[in-house]
């Protein structure tokens, strides 16, 4: 068979199994009913259960897959729309699910341990929701952008617009990206200097982009301002009609989604470092400067965002048409299994350091390093 013939009879079998991921946008909506239906509270804990539980029981079952599209049918793959749609459904589904949520955590009976449950829930939708936002941050359309925004709005981390595309992906696995975690460097440690300095760098960025135009970091073109005023809209809204009892329903699970957020990046690059050349420029981002994961179900739910090396190589393609590389570091779990044990420190270090001194060939002056652990001495 020749290759237009091959191509001609090529099939994304997963093709309308992208569609899963607008049903983790479902997850307190299927929270709530199930609590309706039965009077269980338990049932509104059903996000972290079944995002941290069945999703990784799944992948076990189910395995890897390292197939890839071929190569001459990714110019039809990225110009199907209904790739496009799949992405742009999780958005509305995503407010749907946030607004209930808030008005089930305001206005139902139920105790403490619900009310958590049930913003944890929420923040466990909202998290993966940032990554709808990721991909449609990615796309060059106004509208796509502006969805981008909005599904960054219910966890007020707008400024992951800005500082994503224009700061990690340029300062991707070197010392100076704030998302990027170093070798021997806790998850707890990470957070706190990923969000400042993430919140920093965006601010910085949006400065200087403004200034080249002769104005005002405080423009009303402000991409941080525009996307945090999203929030702003949306919680007050909400506040208006629901009362103040809906504020530690939003800040929990404000804080869940966006440290969801924060905890993949710290497993998507551990360790990881682009070497600098003779003129002092890093080297260009290739795919041995990510961490994937080919485990199959957790890909679904996420866009493939685990097949992470292609994204960064190449950010503007399409999720449906990244590819696998045998190059890649491969991390020994899919995400969903990985943020488990990246919030055990002790458990991560174990499972993560030989593996980073591995891809160096035991030469750590080639690894992104805490400079702690550079100041004790690093791990035998």
């Amino acid at each position: 068979m020749t290759t237009a013939a091959a191509v001609l009879h090529w099939r994304d079998r997963r093709r309308y199994l992208w569609l899963l991921g607008v049903l983790t946008m479902m997850l307190p909506l299927a929270a709530l009913r199930l609590y309706n239906l039965t009077g269980e509270v338990a049932w509104v804990w059903l996000g972290p259960v079944f995002v941290f539980g069945v999703i990784p029981l799944l992948d076990r079952v189910l395995g890897e897959d390292d197939n890839n599209p071929p190569e001459e049918a990714v110019p039809q793959l990225e110009s199907d729309p209904y790739y496009r749609f799949a992405v742009y459904l999780a958005v509305p589904v995503q407010y749907l699910a946030f607004v209930v949520a808030a008005w089930a955590a305001a206005t139902w009976p139920m105790p403490g341990w619900g009310y958590l449950g049930l913003a944890i829930t929420t923040g466990t939708s909202m998290g993966i929701a940032i990554n709808t936002g990721h991909e449609l941050g990615h796309k060059r359309a106004r509208h796509e952008r502006w969805l981008a925004k909005l599904a960054l709005a219910p966890v007020a981390y707008g400024h992951f617009y800005v500082e994503h595309n224009r700061g990690h992906h340029v300062r991707v696995s070197t010392p100076e990206d704030p998302a990027s975690s170093r070798y021997g460097e806790s998850f707890y440690r990470f957070l706190p200097r990923t969000v400042i300095g993430s919140l920093i760098s965006a601010w910085e960025l949006e400065k200087q982009r403004l200034e080249r135009q002769g104005r005002s970091v405080w423009h009303w073109s402000n991409h941080n301002l525009n996307a945090w005023a999203l929030t702003v809209a949306l919680w007050t809204g909400l506040i208006a009609w629901l009362g103040w009892v809906v504020v530690p329903f939003l800040l929990i699970q404000a804080v869940f989604g966006f440290q969801l957020l924060e905890v993949v990046n710290y497993l998507e690059h551990y360790g990881l470092l682009r070497q600098k050349r003779d003129n002092g420029r890093y080297e260009r981002c290739r795919p041995e400067h990510s961490w994937n994961s080919n485990r199959r179900v957790t890909n679904l739910f996420l866009y493939q965002l685990q097949r992470h090396s292609d994204h960064h190589a190449w950010p503007t393609r399409g999720y449906q048409a990244l590819r696998h590389f045998d190059e890649s570091p491969q991390l020994p779990g899919g995400y969903a299994s990985m943020i488990l044990v990246a919030w055990i420190p002790p458990l991560w270090f174990r499972m993560m350091d030989w593996r980073v001194r591995e891809h160096y060939n035991g030469d750590l002056t080639k690894a992104n390093v805490d400079p702690r652990i550079k100041e004790q001495g690093a791990r035998s």
